[in-house]
């Protein structure tokens, strides 16, 4: 899948100065990042949507539509997708892929090596709709 984005982040970079009539990509990155930004919130409620809903091949679709616009918003920021693939990997080394890190515990320029003891965090499970932790 990087290398999709890869290829999706070079494309965006390739037609970002193409004639607007003719590429949405250079009318989205002359229409400003909060265009850009409304665009990624937008895709972003209608994957939650259609995840809700049950409809996978719709979810499949805004997917795809969400990542594209995630990707030239990057552009536009001067993200690199090799930027996202560091944090995965920083984030990775502290919690273990399938976590996401908590908002504030740990400064993004720390460096671990070690995986911290999976024995010592609580475990969040969905339950009717309720978030539960267990120890």
């Amino acid at each position: 899948m990087s290398d999709s984005l890869e290829r999706l982040h070079a494309a965006v970079m390739a037609a970002r100065h193409a004639d607007p009539d003719d590429s949405r990509t250079a009318r989205l990155m002359r229409s400003g990042r909060a265009k850009m930004a409304k665009k990624v919130a937008e895709e972003a409620a209608e994957v939650a949507i259609d995840a809700v809903a049950g409809t996978p091949d719709a979810l499949v679709r805004e997917s795809a539509d969400l990542l594209y616009n995630l990707t030239v918003l990057w552009a536009a920021a001067g993200v690199e997708p090799a930027d996202i693939w560091s944090e995965m990997d920083r984030r990775e080394r502290l919690l273990g892929i399938a976590e996401k890190l908590p908002k504030g515990a740990v400064k993004p320029t720390a460096k671990l090596t070690k995986r911290p003891s999976m024995g010592t965090r609580p475990i969040v499970a969905i339950e009717g709709g309720h978030l539960r932790k267990h120890r």
